[in-house]
């Protein structure tokens, strides 16, 4: 790339967080004549580009779309043809992030949502009870997609108890060790300023289920109203997905925010090591356990059910974290069959274990 060429590739993409390691990464397409530019939408094989020549249509046909974790997807830095009719994508750049959920098909593959983001925002609504579970769940995810989560309390304005606000925040901040969480209000423009600092500068995306108030609260961060909002169900607080494609959009004090449709289903995808960072005090408690495999279930020992006895681990916490173990190995092992006969031995192994304690009992009885 010409100095020419990346002087003015910098002042039009560093608004959407270009910068000198991406125009190292471009050099090589750079010099086949190929356009740089970030994907700020895609729908149906096709994408729009922001490039140094303005905003351009694209197909992402040359990109492998067989596989759905190599689609084109918003967020992606590309290179694109310069003309033609159509233009196509050549490639996309290596991800720094990349946030993805398994999808509801029976093979159990991967969707990928958003890529090179720095900050996932995890929108909670403050309308309907509290569902930690979910929020671990999503946190997991963000954790594992390499950018550093958020949890946003949206709709604060209908929890007008300063002190009830208070301990639904430490509830939350209870389940998301090293994340911090917001009570924001678009409707009363509470606690916006401080996560529009949080989160500018950097690229953002907004997840969360239908009726979050996600299309609200990136109206509020962008400063005019872009996504379309309805209103939400009285009754379980969800809405209908107003927002149907993930949109890039620069935000007026520097930085881009991806928004998302509201996510029924949110399943992990080679996950472990997100789950982890989400139950840290459990993995630090493990390293107390007697036995390295220690399930955290009835081996003598243990350091994790003795922290729940003792009242420092809620039991809950270890409940949700037993699932999200489980439901990621089979994930995992859907497509790794030596670690299939692994799992299966383990289940023989602790079947064994849970059958000589109901001996050992029903001799203890007589």
């Amino acid at each position: 790339m010409t100095s020419t060429s990346r002087s003015t590739a910098h002042s039009a993409l560093s608004p959407y967080g270009w910068d000198e390691d991406w125009a190292d990464a471009f050099a090589p397409y750079a010099a086949e004549g190929l356009l740089p530019g970030r994907v700020v939408r895609v729908d149906r094989g096709q994408c729009d580009v922001v490039t140094p020549d303005g905003v351009l249509r694209a197909d992402t046909a040359f990109v492998t779309p067989h596989d759905p974790l190599r689609v084109v997807c918003t967020g992606d830095w590309v290179a694109v043809e310069p003309d033609g009719n159509p233009r196509y994508v050549r490639t996309y750049l290596p991800r720094r992030t990349a946030f993805v959920r398994s999808t509801s098909s029976k093979r159990s593959e991967g969707q990928i949502l958003a890529a090179n983001v720095d900050h996932a925002i995890v929108a909670v609504s403050l309308a309907v009870e509290l569902d930690l579970a979910r929020v671990e769940r999503f946190l997991a995810l963000a954790w594992e997609s390499g950018a550093q989560p958020l949890v946003v309390l949206t709709k604060a304005d209908l929890v007008p108890d300063p002190v009830t606000l208070a301990h639904l925040v430490q509830d939350v901040e209870t389940s998301a060790p090293g994340v911090t969480v917001l009570a924001v209000s678009a409707a009363l423009g509470e606690g916006l300023d401080v996560l529009a600092a949080v989160v500018g500068g950097g690229t953002a995306v907004l997840l969360g289920q239908s009726g979050a108030g996600k299309s609200t609260l990136a109206n509020a961060l962008l400063g005019e109203d872009v996504m379309d909002v309805q209103t939400t169900r009285d009754v379980d607080g969800k809405g209908r997905h107003t927002t149907t494609t993930r949109n890039l959009l620069v935000m007026p004090g520097g930085g881009v925010l991806i928004d998302t449709p509201g996510l029924r289903g949110v399943g992990l995808w080679d996950a472990g090591g997100g789950v982890g960072q989400v139950f840290a005090e459990i993995e630090e408690l493990a390293r107390d356990c007697r036995f390295h495999d220690c399930a955290h279930e009835s081996e003598p020992g243990c350091a994790v059910l003795a922290a729940i006895d003792d009242g420092e681990l809620p039991e809950r916490r270890l409940e949700s974290y037993r699932k999200l173990m489980r439901e990621n190995q089979r994930i995992v092992a859907k497509t790794d069959a030596r670690l299939r006969a692994e799992i299966r031995k383990e289940w023989k192994r602790r079947g064994a274990i849970g059958k000589a304690a109901m001996e050992a009992k029903r001799r203890h009885l007589r």
